[in-house]
């Protein structure tokens, strides 16, 4: 018996989580989890900001987005007998990551493995759901294109 039947992809749509998406549903289909598939739109953006007509477009842009990026990983999984729900929450990605975390048996995510003052300033979505997740989390780092 597996102990992983229910397995958190959180993903945010750019190339970076196109490898922690593959090995995540790859997981899932040896294991024969679940999986869930969790974009969050991050309002901590907006909170300095008047509800104008500019940042309402620009919400329903990224709620677009979210839409689009998990109903990928539902394609994805379909593709191999994986069966994937899509979630689109608002919020603080890590927040709703951790929260998120209570009822999965792990979390599968990517990180582009920034380091130095990059990290420092921008901080790490995936080091902190590592540090507070209450399951485990594989983090996958995502493939860089080599140089021609």
């Amino acid at each position: 018996m597996s102990l992983f039947k229910k397995i958190l992809i959180p993903t945010d749509g750019s190339e970076y989580t196109k490898a922690a998406i593959s090995e995540g549903l790859e997981l899932a289909r040896l294991l024969g989890a679940e999986v869930t598939a969790l974009y969050v739109v991050d309002q901590t953006s907006f909170i300095n900001f008047p509800m104008d007509s500019t940042i309402v477009s620009v919400y329903s842009l990224l709620e677009k987005e979210g839409k689009e990026a998990v109903e990928t990983v539902k394609q994805e999984g379909e593709k191999i007998g994986v069966k994937v729900n899509a979630i689109v929450e608002e919020g603080s990605p890590v927040r709703k990551i951790v929260d998120s975390s209570r009822i999965h048996d792990l979390i599968v995510m990517g990180t582009l493995g920034r380091t130095g003052v990059s990290k420092i300033l921008l901080g790490s979505v995936a080091e902190r759901v590592v540090r507070y997740a209450h399951c485990p989390v594989l983090v996958v780092r995502a493939v860089k294109e080599e140089p021609s």
